[in-house]
């Protein structure tokens, strides 16, 4: 099939519509997840004022663990898209980028839960109702493993950025598909011009 024609796999070129869509998903929810979080000390986050946003945060946290589980399952079925050439440190600069980012979407789910029921708390999940603790209570290493959690949510926000802007230098400075890759093809040619592998020489 050529590359112009979305295929639901990936191509040697090009990440397929399932791996997009895995993609552009979590960005939506890690991002809303992070602009809702009601933040601060452990008293504010389960006061009645900013329930709603404490109840949509951890929904979210829980939709996004879902999603990596299956984005990592989805990646041991299939290969992905050859990069371009490129400098060895640029290459291995970009596989430990991806490898933080997975790394950092499974602890920011599992330190929310586990400090959550360590301080006794329960989860809220939409459709569900709350999820009581299955841990035993140790408040105050619940308290640390929210800390890091703070840290880490904060963490992953500068690494999808410079990640972002690693994907823009490859396209407008090296002029590669490196972010064509990942855009279905009518945002590819809307916004952004030649397909991969059309760019002058």
């Amino acid at each position: 099939m050529p590359d112009s024609k979305m295929s639901m796999l990936s191509s040697r070129f090009r990440y397929g519509a399932v791996a997009q869509l895995f993609h552009w998903l979590t960005v939506v929810l890690v991002g809303t997840a992070y602009v809702v979080s009601p933040g601060g000390r452990e008293e504010r986050v389960y006061s009645a004022a900013v329930d709603s946003a404490r109840q949509t945060h951890e929904t979210i946290g829980i939709l996004v663990f879902a999603l990596v589980l299956l984005r990592i399952l989805w990646r041991l079925f299939e290969p992905t898209p050859e990069p371009p050439p490129m400098a060895p440190w640029m290459k291995h600069s970009a596989s430990a980028a991806h490898l933080a980012l997975y790394a950092l979407l499974v602890a920011i789910p599992l330190t929310a839960i586990g400090g959550a029921w360590l301080e006794g708390h329960p989860l809220t999940i939409f459709g569900i109702g709350n999820v009581g603790p299955m841990l035993a209570e140790l408040h105050d290493l619940g308290q640390s493993i929210i800390s890091i959690h703070t840290i880490l949510g904060n963490v992953i926000i500068w690494l999808a950025g410079f990640h972002a802007a690693a994907a823009l230098f490859h396209h407008f400075a090296l002029r590669d598909n490196v972010l064509t890759s990942m855009l279905p093809d009518w945002k590819r040619s809307a916004a952004l011009g030649p397909a991969p592998g059309e760019f002058p020489q």
